[in-house]
């Protein structure tokens, strides 16, 4: 479903959650979002901005596949055949997020948000960076932007990444534009770590049909129906970025930044900003879903996996479940190993049988205490994530753990008893 229409899918379903009082964009709307995390929020009257602002719209993995019309046991196989079948997005010569083309530029205007103390400043978090390079054609992913100004930002651009490869090979500065406001397609398709040369607008527009527009003043395109579009370059002036709390709910270290000068915003009619709640459900749901078709993609090459689940409990970056129909008991190890090579940043990986529901942490933990031994862990030490407080802050290294919590020797003894199937109405 398109943005708004899930929205309205949510008021009708009684899943959204209304708020008509005027409400600050300084540290409240983020309480009120952190109160009801889980659950979509709409704010109608905010403080200083015309404006509303949504948040928590995709913040469980029921409100996604809701979003996507697919089932939540489907995920994986619809996320990993939009990757591997990627389809060009139709380009259209109007589109809703450019109904209005502001003639000045103003950031202020927007409902942009404080969400704790600490924070360097006011920050989008829900943006969608679109950059280009000749050769390697369009990228889409996030960065998280700290107002500097009144048209300036300063973004939080990772190594090694797309935008920072692009940056670097356009010599210091780049063109950029920055879509808020997006289908469920969108978001998922820009927290994939696709191959270099895949433009993942178009792994959107397999999820979902993703028509695209070019901006007004850059030669990008971006996707027809979001709220908002900021366009702009990025600078090769840097600034101080941060603090900011990230996905492990901890605040990340300050560090210069490239600055991103805004150029022209276009937006729809009653636009509405979509806020993303940093070290939420919904944050963590977006980086980390996307890494499980990476991971069990994986996996499958070298055993059959049934399923991935990277957990919301391990900040959804760090903890991995990986579920194989084990055939032999190496199967196990291999697994463990294939996942750390999918995904650098993992730093504890459980593999289980296809009796284990990965989204019940109560039975991967009685699997870990009935079918783990702790001698049959592979621990290791090597570069991990940023976002790990408790890895080397300079070099990264930290310690991992896989574990094999799988049935050996004779099953019997592993299985859970099954009671007769009744049904309780009858009893009461």
């Amino acid at each position: 479903m398109k943005f708004r229409n899930f929205i309205e899918h949510c008021r009708k379903s009684a899943i959204l959650r209304t708020v008509k009082k005027e409400v600050s964009q300084d540290l409240e709307i983020a309480a009120v979002l952190k109160s009801l995390d889980g659950r979509p929020v709409l704010f109608e009257n905010v403080a200083g901005s015309k404006y509303a602002v949504v948040g928590g719209l995709y913040s469980s993995r029921d409100l996604v596949t809701e979003a996507l019309e697919i089932g939540k046991s489907e995920m994986i196989r619809v996320l990993s055949g939009a990757i591997e079948n990627h389809t060009k997005n139709e380009v259209v010569d109007s589109a809703p997020c450019q109904e209005i083309i502001e003639s000045g530029v103003d950031l202020d205007k927007l409902p942009i948000l404080r969400y704790f103390p600490r924070d360097g400043g006011r920050y989008v978090t829900s943006g969608l960076a679109i950059t280009s390079d000749p050769e390697m054609g369009q990228n889409l992913c996030y960065h998280r932007l700290m107002q500097i100004g009144k048209n300036r930002f300063t973004a939080r651009i990772c190594e090694g990444r797309g935008t920072d490869t692009f940056l670097k090979r356009a010599g210091g500065e780049l063109d950029i534009a920055i879509s808020v406001g997006n289908s469920a397609a969108v978001m998922i398709a820009g927290a994939i770590s696709a191959k270099k040369g895949v433009n993942e607008l178009e792994i959107a527009n397999s999820l979902e049909q993703t028509p695209v527009v070019k901006c007004k003043t850059k030669d990008l395109y971006v996707p027809a129906d979001c709220e908002v579009v900021l366009e702009g370059r990025i600078l090769a002036e840097t600034v101080d970025e941060g603090p900011f709390v990230d996905l492990t709910e901890t605040y990340d270290i300050i560090r210069k930044q490239p600055v991103i000068e805004i150029t022209k915003i276009t937006h729809r009619k009653n636009p509405v900003f979509e806020a993303l709640l940093p070290g939420g459900l919904e944050h963590k749901l977006m980086m980390g879903m996307p890494m499980e078709p990476t991971i069990y993609h994986a996996v499958s090459k070298v055993c059959r996996c049934k399923n991935v689940a990277i957990t919301e409990g391990g900040c959804s970056w760090l903890h991995a479940v990986v579920q194989i129909e084990k055939k032999n008991d190496g199967d196990a190890r291999s697994a463990i190993d294939a996942a750390f090579e999918a995904h650098k940043s993992l730093k504890h990986c459980v593999v289980v049988d296809g009796d284990i529901d990965i989204y019940d942490m109560k039975d991967i933990e009685w699997a870990l205490a009935t079918r783990a031994q702790a001698d049959r862990a592979k621990i290791f030490k090597a570069k991990g994530s940023s976002l790990d407080p408790s890895a080397d802050e300079q070099t990264r290294m930290t310690s991992k753990a896989g574990i094999d919590a799988t049935m050996h020797g004779d099953r019997k003894k592993f299985e859970k008893v099954a009671y007769k199937k009744v049904n309780p109405g009858d009893y009461v």
